[in-house]
């Protein structure tokens, strides 16, 4: 009895933390990969999008794949034990992706910013400012 409690606690935990995780990322992340596209708002959307899909996939499968790891609670204890250790596994997934998300989107910024300051022409020297 205290295997299929956990398992459904687990579930529903994992699953709503995933789901209010990527949520916010949709929400916030917006405004940095607006800026990291050079304001291509439209493109934006669609990555944004994107990723909240590949972030879905992800962690769902890893919440499923997981369920079956792990030696099966017998008592009151085992179950917390068992569903915090789970639990925080999803946790530091969740985590670890949203780092290396925050690094990606870091690094296409530079390039976006890289590649806009070289398209940009260089004003014209006039020289020195004559002395009135």
């Amino acid at each position: 009895m205290y295997t299929e409690w956990t398992y459904g606690i687990y579930l529903v935990v994992s699953i709503a933390l995933t789901v209010w995780v990527a949520r916010t990322l949709f929400k916030n992340g917006r405004v940095f990969l607006v800026d990291a596209l050079s304001g291509n708002e439209s493109l934006a959307d669609s990555v944004n999008h994107l990723l909240v899909v590949g972030f879905y996939l992800i962690n769902v499968g890893f919440v499923a794949v997981a369920l079956k790891y792990g030696d099966k609670p017998r008592d009151l204890v085992g179950a917390i034990e068992f569903a915090s250790m789970k639990i925080g596994l999803v946790l530091l997934v969740v985590g670890a992706m949203h780092f290396f998300n925050l690094y990606l989107l870091a690094q296409a910024r530079r390039r976006g910013i890289g590649s806009a300051k070289q398209e940009q022409p260089e004003a014209p020297s006039t020289g020195p400012l004559p002395l009135l």
